[in-house]
């Protein structure tokens, strides 16, 4: 019988030590009965080192405590509370380093004192790799902010010609005026302050193309948000007009203001205000309309939507819509919905994709306001 018992459990080391996780078998009293050799690498232990242990010395003093009270609870009451459920917990390594991990918990029946089989996988290269691909996306904000302010480049240009004309205008009849024998200083006083108007006409202009363009700092402030949205579509009204696209605002009444960048969330609202658009072009729709909206909503968020009546998105693309790098354009980067979408849970909100009823498609950024 003894050697029998030792071949069953030379195979179940075997099998253990086969598993690309690592996996911890403890008896009722949390001491530990098998150590496969991933769990040798993960906590730095042989198994020699902590066979016989209990099982605390591979957790934090607060998880620890925590997991001998869900195991006692069990052999108690013999529900389950974290048997067969995953969770995340601190391990800790052979001389003390924390590091977080995905913890699953299966019984194997042993008359009244039942065996705890524990799977471990390591979370820290999902969390790299998270935070590695967090940091591209931020890295890549101020690029493709400079990208689309590059695309309305030409609309603003169109824009701010026709107050360059009007004061090249005026100046002309300043002149002329002046020139007369005797001047009528009114005419030249209502002349002078059209001037000064389209100047700052102008000026406005460049002030909104700025803000949108400046460095990738994030920059909060008290953002009114009905403002914020009326500055936007004057800067894109260009563009659309271009594509026979109206925009429709329903903005909802007292606001909150928004403590957030409002270069940023207009970079991304104008990504999707542009996406509307290009959606559009083309289509069938009539008349072709962006419809954007504003209002309050539960535990003090504003959702921002921008919704089109184009085609929309097919269902089997939807899913992918906020992926860096996936388009569905010719010439497109697929960099604009990641963008918008960083930019969002940056201010510790959210950008979603619905189907618009009756057709298009619909975005919704939610932002808190604390």
């Amino acid at each position: 019988m003894p050697e029998k018992a030792t071949v069953r459990e030379h195979a179940l080391q075997a099998i253990l030590d086969a598993a690309v996780d690592g996996v911890v078998l403890i008896d009722h009293r949390g001491l530990i009965q098998a150590f496969n050799r991933s769990a040798e690498r993960l906590f730095g232990y042989t198994a020699a080192e902590v066979i016989g242990r209990n099982v605390g010395i591979l957790m934090g003093d607060a998880d620890q405590a925590q997991h001998d009270q869900h195991i006692a609870r069990y052999l108690e009451s013999g529900v389950p509370h974290i048997i067969g459920r995953g969770r995340e917990v601190m391990a800790q390594r052979k001389g003390g380093v924390s590091f977080p991990i995905f913890l699953s918990v299966g019984v194997l029946p042993k008359g009244n004192t039942p065996q705890f089989l524990g799977f471990v996988r390591d979370l820290r290269p999902e969390r790299e790799a998270l935070a590695k691909q967090q940091e591209l996306r931020e890295r890549l904000i101020p690029v493709s902010r400079l990208a689309l302010v590059g695309e309305i480049a030409a609309g603003i240009a169109h824009e701010v010609n026709q107050p360059l004309a009007a004061i090249t205008n005026y100046a002309w009849a300043c002149q002329r005026l002046l020139g007369t024998s005797a001047p009528d200083l009114g005419d030249v006083r209502a002349a002078l302050q059209e001037i000064g108007s389209q100047a700052a006409r102008a000026g406005e202009m460049i002030r909104r193309l700025r803000r949108l363009a400046r460095g990738p700092e994030m920059q909060r402030e008290a953002v009114n948000v009905n403002a914020m949205v009326g500055e936007l579509v004057e800067l894109a009204r260009s563009e659309a007009a271009h594509h026979e696209v109206r925009y429709e605002l329903e903005l909802g009444a007292d606001l909150p203001p928004l403590n957030a960048d409002d270069g940023q969330i207009q970079q991304a609202l104008l990504n999707l205000l542009w996406n509307a658009v290009q959606a559009l072009t083309g289509s069938h729709a009539s008349p072709r309309h962006v419809c954007i909206r504003t209002r309050v909503v539960a535990e003090r968020h504003i959702e921002i939507d921008v919704c089109d009546n184009g085609p929309g998105v097919p269902a089997a693309l939807a899913r992918r819509l906020f992926e860096p790098f996936f388009t569905t354009k010719e010439h497109g980067t697929g960099l604009g919905l990641a963008m918008s979408r960083t930019i969002a849970e940056g201010h510790g909100g959210t950008l979603s994709y619905r189907a618009n009823a009756p057709r298009g498609a619909c975005f919704v950024m939610r932002l808190p306001t604390d």
